[in-house]
């Protein structure tokens, strides 16, 4: 009879904790453990952190580049586009996300700088 008991709590155990953990993203809690996180969600979409990122409410592939000023091309998955000076010349720095952060361009380390590269022509 005790081996019925135990194999008994086993499942019954067993059927909460897998009920807890389909409940869905919404009602787990943060802190529940490593099998019941929270997918990660871009407004309110789904979306896979090890293919896509999400930048400015949208998901991207980590592999999509956007424009920085006229001269670069940046990684919105890994840097971000900051503008270093304004006015009619407008220069922009790239600079590196940093991750498990809210990437601020006043904060963040410099990946390269996004200067025109001037060509001098000589004409004979």
């Amino acid at each position: 009879m005790r081996p019925r008991c135990c194999i008994l709590a086993l499942v019954c155990w067993t059927t909460v904790f897998l009920l807890q953990c389909s409940k869905g993203t919404t009602d787990a809690p943060v802190g529940s453990g490593l099998l019941c996180q929270p997918a990660p969600r871009c407004g309110n979409k789904i979306y896979n952190p090890s293919e896509q990122c999400c930048y400015d409410d949208a998901i991207l592939s980590l592999k999509e580049t956007r424009r920085c000023g006229s001269t670069c091309t940046f990684w919105p998955c890994f840097e971000l586009c900051c503008p270093k000076s304004f006015g009619p010349q407008q220069k922009f720095l790239v600079k590196l996300r940093v991750l498990g952060m809210k990437s601020q361009c006043h904060l963040s380390p410099i990946s390269r700088s996004c200067t025109r590269n001037r060509r001098h022509i000589l004409y004979p």
